[in-house]
């Protein structure tokens, strides 16, 4: 049975970190915790990884160390490396148009303007991948979305951050277990 690949989506560095545009990030670097273990560097793909197994399940979770919009290489290096078929690569990231505390579950579609799964669709050839949108908003007013996604979550959305990284988790986790149809039935339900 080949492995799933789970990638959280986002920008390196401790300046990015508790950024909007990082929250796939955070989710899999909770989700390795919650797992007992941590994301750790990797020579061969150059991202950081945690190889576990969860209920019998091989599951690498992984982030690359390439900006945002460079995505695709590593999830290609990731997916070479370990021979995870593109229906069992699992891609966690910010998503605009859902709201804030809000997350979807979702195999294929396009890109919708985000520059990781744009990167991601370029280099693997397709847009197949599952995905778990994780609803972030949209930017107030006339603020540039580009800048929003790059600022740290606002107090009030910090006290449901939590909430909100272990719910994808959970999403993650059902898709693992349960498979895409019953993830979007349990998760895009609000």
């Amino acid at each position: 049975m080949p492995a799933w690949l789970v990638v959280g989506l986002g920008n390196p560095g401790p300046e990015y970190s508790s950024t909007r545009h990082n929250v796939g990030v955070m989710a899999v670097e909770a989700l390795a915790e919650r797992w007992g273990g941590r994301l750790k560097s990797d020579r061969y793909t150059r991202c950081e990884i945690f190889d576990a197994r969860w209920q019998g399940r091989r599951v690498i979770l992984a982030r690359g160390r390439s900006y945002m919009n460079e995505s695709g290489g590593p999830v290609k290096a990731l997916s070479s490396h370990f021979n995870v078929p593109v229906e069992r690569t699992v891609i966690v990231h910010d998503e605009l148009d859902i709201p804030f505390g809000a997350l979807r579950v979702k195999q294929g579609g396009g890109d919708g303007g985000h520059n990781g799964l744009r990167s991601i669709r370029k280099v693997l050839g397709t847009g197949d991948t599952i995905r778990i949108r994780v609803g972030i908003g949209r930017p107030p007013g006339r603020q540039d979305p580009a800048d929003y996604v790059l600022k740290a979550f606002s107090s009030s959305q910090r006290d449901d951050l939590a909430a909100l990284i272990e719910r994808a988790d959970d999403a993650i986790e059902c898709v693992i277990e349960d498979g895409v149809a019953v993830a979007q039935n349990t998760f895009n339900a609000d």
